[in-house]
């Protein structure tokens, strides 16, 4: 399997995690930043996705942030973002909604706003390419706490990041990227995470974390 050479695109031969719940045959149509409606234009690049499970990247704490009518943005369906993981094994809704974590031989892709983020379990770009950007270092740089269940995360300009998890120091460390109000984790342990800002509120892992 090799990644698309276009922004439109139809991934083929999926189990679609539609909403967290529900799990169907089918296919995903990215079209740019969003999910497309089916048909796909003539000529559309189709890519095998050897049954993998498309699952849409969420965090139950932002959702619940959400007024009820705009928790549906994260379900993969045509219009809501094209912002999913491609896993090659099966995944429960409980993994879903507390926090995916997925190791890279069994992570295919990821896309984030119709961005590929990584592939075949490997970053797309280096670490820290995306916080050179002043706005977006400002806006992600620096260190987020959750004092209640004892969380320092320190995301550095250099795309690492280290967490201080009860008092202690490099509990987790690793290297992160941001796209948007998304950041995917890669650590040094050897998994995949992810999370996302909202409303100037850093959601990870049930972690509800603000800026110190």
């Amino acid at each position: 399997m090799i990644p698309p050479s276009a922004t439109t695109f139809v991934l083929a031969d999926l189990h679609v995690m539609t909403t967290p719940g529900t799990v169907a045959p089918g296919d995903l149509h990215v079209a740019g930043r969003h999910l497309g409606r089916e048909p796909a234009a003539p000529g559309t690049e189709v890519i095998g996705a050897d049954g993998a499970c498309a699952v849409p990247l969420l965090v139950d704490s932002a959702v619940a942030q959400l007024p009820p009518d705009r928790r549906g943005r994260y379900d993969l369906l045509p219009g809501n973002p094209a912002t999913f993981a491609l896993v090659r094994r099966p995944v429960t809704e409980a993994q879903v909604r507390a926090m995916l974590v997925v190791n890279p031989p069994d992570l295919l892709a990821v896309w984030v706003a119709g961005h590929l983020e990584a592939w075949h379990g490997k970053p797309t770009r280096a670490a820290g390419e995306d916080v050179a950007d002043p706005a977006v270092r400002a806006a992600w740089v620096g260190t987020w706490q959750d004092p209640g269940r004892g969380l320092l995360q320190h995301l550095r300009p250099d795309g690492r990041y280290s967490e201080t998890r009860g008092g202690r120091a490099d509990a987790y460390t690793g290297r992160y990227w941001v796209r948007e109000d998304r950041i995917t984790y890669l650590d040094d342990c050897g998994f995949w995470a992810f999370g996302q800002l909202l409303d100037g509120v850093l959601h990870h892992a049930g972690f509800v974390m603000t800026r110190r």
